[in-house]
């Protein structure tokens, strides 16, 4: 797999039909994966997490320094999506599957108290780390919230910013994600997201593909 950053302004996307069952199957394995990186992040990432990765990823230095040491121990994105563009004291940001908080916790330090970020998870374990994380900040300009990326629990041309590290490539129905994340941006508004891509030869066959989608 290969990390990249994409920075998205349209409005259309299309993907694969796969059965519920199997959607299920995809979801129960990301919650309990993700259940035991929200107690330990070590041994689940094949690239630098914590504060080590915020660095190699070139990460805002100052900001880096200003996290607590067991919020940047939290991290474990696969890119930086605020490597894409700026964000502005006063914008809306939202953190599409925001595991531990740590880019909510940083975008909340780019909008300032004139900003507000809301970061949304599918898994409970994950959220209570973000919420734990900011009660050790002095950040009241941020919420965490879990729901599903394909039905947003938003209005429409809320958002100046969706930010999203590392998640979208786990979603199955990504035309609805996305076309979701479309609405709820406001008009010019941006999505900037850091993902993973498949290289190389993909499996065809979807029980292959299931047995290591979250892996």
């Amino acid at each position: 797999m290969k990390g990249l950053n994409y920075l998205f302004q349209g409005n259309k996307f299309m993907d694969s039909q796969i059965p519920k069952d199997d959607l299920k199957t995809i979801e129960t394995g990301i919650c309990e994966k993700y259940a035991e990186v929200a107690k330990n992040p070590e041994g689940h990432f094949k690239y630098p997490i914590g504060k080590k990765g915020l660095e190699k990823l070139h990460y805002d230095k100052t900001l880096i320094n200003a996290l607590p040491d067991t919020v940047s121990a939290s991290y474990c994105g696969v890119g930086n999506p605020f490597s894409l563009g700026k964000i502005n004291s006063g914008d809306k940001v939202l953190d599409l599957g925001c595991g531990a908080g740590v880019d909510s916790i940083i975008a909340a330090m780019m909008v300032g108290p004139s900003g507000g970020v809301v970061g949304l998870d599918i898994v409970p374990e994950m959220l209570n780390k973000a919420k734990s994380n900011l009660r050790l900040t002095q950040l009241a300009n941020v919420t965490f919230k879990r729901a599903s990326g394909e039905n947003l629990p938003l209005s429409d041309d809320t958002f100046d910013i969706v930010i999203s590290n590392g998640v979208i490539n786990l979603i199955p129905d990504k035309e609805s994600v996305l076309n979701e994340l479309v609405r709820a941006l406001k008009p010019g508004g941006r999505l900037m997201m850091a993902d993973q891509v498949a290289s190389g030869n993909v499996q065809k066959d979807l029980k292959a593909r299931l047995a290591s989608w979250f892996q």
